[in-house]
């Protein structure tokens, strides 16, 4: 599997999984607020969760405040996420059309390093914003998200793939189990996709059960798992001074490091 850099930062490619923290804030002030309390913890990613933004409909004050979070963050690469209510996102104003403009403003303005939008999208919607993002030097991850269950391991490992397919920098899968047993299919699907897979690939299980699989994801070939800074942005997200600590613990161990 591949890697991608991002300020230098790689992402996927066998390396130890990333942090990502989300920011949630409903106003510029609040989402000031979360760096404030988040860039000490030390965070490798930050996700900005604009669906929580209650001014999302202003395209200049959304490009406005993303430019204040990229410069506070620094080198930390910044993902920009509208995720939909069917997805586990919270309402918002914008139709379609008007969240893909958002996108692409933002991928004009060069104020983020990565997109995520889902694939249960329409195709050329997907197909226009990698185009933006391309050119823009702007990352894509393509994701899917089932906040009702966790559906069969061919399923997921099918989604991880159609990301690559359609051209998706980063892939990303997250689903809710049931029982504990669904937290294996999660994470066995992620393993089989991730030796099949030529990018790197982001995967959980959410809620109490699938809280584990935000600790060893990355055994299973995840890039990337998200903690919680200051405010969760998904059920079963760990606090990220906790995870940190569990993730030397199981990296020690797998490479043998561990007495």
């Amino acid at each position: 599997m591949k890697s991608i850099h991002l300020h230098g930062q790689p992402i996927g490619g066998g390396a130890k999984p990333l942090i990502c923290t989300p920011l949630v804030g409903k106003t510029p002030e609040a989402v000031l607020d979360e760096l404030v309390v988040v860039l000490p913890k030390r965070p490798d990613l930050l996700e900005w969760r604009v669906d929580y933004f209650e001014d999302i409909g202003n395209a200049a004050t959304v490009i406005e405040v993303a430019g204040r979070i990229r410069k506070a963050a620094g080198a930390i690469p910044i993902i920009f996420t509208c995720r939909s209510m069917k997805e586990g996102g919270e309402r918002i104003t914008l139709d379609s059309a008007a969240v893909v403009k958002l996108h692409e403003a933002v991928c004009a303005a060069r104020c983020v390093d990565i997109i995520d939008y889902e694939l249960s999208n329409p195709a050329h919607e997907l197909a226009q914003l990698r185009q933006a993002s391309r050119a823009n030097d702007v990352a894509m991850i393509m994701s899917y998200h089932n906040f009702q269950s966790t559906p069969d391991a061919a399923f997921l490992t099918g989604k991880f793939l159609e990301a690559e397919r359609l051209g998706a920098d980063i892939g990303k899968v997250a689903a809710m189990p049931r029982s504990p047993e669904d937290v294996l299919t999660l994470l066995g699907a992620m393993w089989r996709a991730s030796g099949a897979a030529g990018i790197p690939l982001i995967g959980m299980s959410m809620g109490g059960f699938g809280a584990v699989s935000r600790i060893v994801g990355g055994v299973f070939g995840s890039a990337v798992t998200f903690a919680v800074g200051k405010s969760s942005s998904a059920p079963g997200q760990i606090p990220i001074e906790d995870l940190r600590v569990a993730l030397t613990t199981v990296g020690r161990s797998v490479t043998g490091n561990i007495s």
